[in-house]
C-alpha cells in the first residue's frame, strides 16, 4: 500500500529525512521527493512537492430549525438531489499495526504527522493537513489497512450515497449512518468490492491554528461514537483477521 503527501517545498523534503534518519528509519530522496517503508506495516509513504489542493464550496444549504426558518415554502435541496455521489477526495487512511509505538514514531517523529487524539495507548488519530485525520493507527494483532475514508459535501451525501451502494448490494452494509466524537464527522461503512471497509463521511473537525487544538485521549468507545447504532463487532474485529493473521505467520 502507498500513500502520498503533498509538501510545499524542497525544505520539507530535507526535514523529513533529516528527521526519518535521526530515527533510524531509511529512507530515499530524488529531486522533489522521498520515500521511505514503515517498516511495520510495510507502508510506503511518498513525500513530493506538489502545489495545495483547492477545494471549491459546495452551494450553501439552507436549514430550518426551532425558532429559525431559512427554507420557507421549499423542499430541502438534499431530498431533491438526483445526480451521482462523488467523492471531494481521499481523505484518510487507518491501519492496524503490530508495533504501534514503531508506527507512531515513524509518522508523527518522521514525517512530522500531528497528533490530534489519541485512543488509550494503542491509537492515534493524526493530520498532515487542516482536517482532524489522515491516518489513524490502531494496535493490532496483525498488520493491515482496516479502512479508507471518502469525503463528501455534507450528511445527504454520506446517506445517498451510501443508499446508492446498498441498492442490490444490501450485504455491502458495515456501519452507519452515525457520527464519531473524534473528528465530530457524520459516517457510513460499506464493504468495497474487495471486501474492504470504506467510509463516507462529511463536516470533519477542521485544525487551522494547532496551538487552539487540544488533543484528548478517548476510550474506543468513546472515540468511535457520539450517536448512531453501535458499532458491528466485525467492525471492531473484521470477520477475516483470522486468515491474516494465518497468512502473517505463514510469511514469517
Amino acid at each position: 500500500m502507498d500513500i502520498t503527501v503533498g509538501v510545499d517545498t524542497p525544505d520539507d523534503i530535507g526535514a523529513a529525512r533529516t528527521r526519518l534518519t535521526a530515527l533510524g528509519f531509511e529512507c530515499a530522496v530524488t529531486p522533489g521527493s522521498l520515500r521511505a517503508v514503515e517498516p511495520v506495516t510495510g507502508v510506503l509513504t511518498v513525500l513530493r512537492v506538489e502545489p495545495r489542493v483547492v477545494q471549491h464550496p459546495p452551494e450553501p444549504v439552507p436549514h430550518n430549525a426551532p425558532g429559525r426558518i431559512d427554507r420557507p415554502d421549499r423542499r430541502a435541496p438534499g431530498v431533491l438531489r438526483a445526480d451521482r455521489v462523488r467523492p471531494r477526495r481521499l481523505g484518510h487512511v487507518s491501519l492496524g499495526t503490530t508495533g504501534f509505538e514503531t508506527t507512531l514514531s515513524f509518522f508523527r517523529d518522521g514525517l512530522g504527522f500531528r497528533v490530534s487524539d489519541l485512543v488509550g495507548t494503542r491509537g492515534a488519530f493524526l493530520r498532515c493537513s487542516t482536517e482532524h485525520h489522515n491516518v489513524l493507527l490502531l494496535g493490532a494483532p496483525v498488520s493491515f489497512l482496516h479502512h479508507t475514508s471518502w469525503q463528501v459535501d455534507d450528511v445527504n451525501e454520506v446517506g445517498r450515497g451510501a443508499s446508492a451502494m446498498l441498492r442490490g448490494h444490501p450485504d455491502r452494509h458495515v456501519w452507519g449512518l452515525g457520527r464519531h466524537h473524534a473528528g465530530s464527522n457524520f459516517f457510513w461503512y460499506l464493504r468495497d468490492p474487495a471486501g474492504n471497509f470504506a467510509e463516507y463521511y462529511s463536516d470533519m473537525d477542521t485544525v487551522l491554528d494547532d496551538q487552539l487544538w487540544k488533543p484528548e485521549v478517548f476510550t474506543a468507545a468513546r472515540a468511535v461514537l457520539s450517536w448512531g447504532p453501535p458499532p458491528p463487532p466485525s467492525f471492531l474485529r473484521p470477520d477475516d483477521l483470522g486468515a491474516l493473521m494465518a497468512g502473517a505467520h505463514a510469511d514469517a
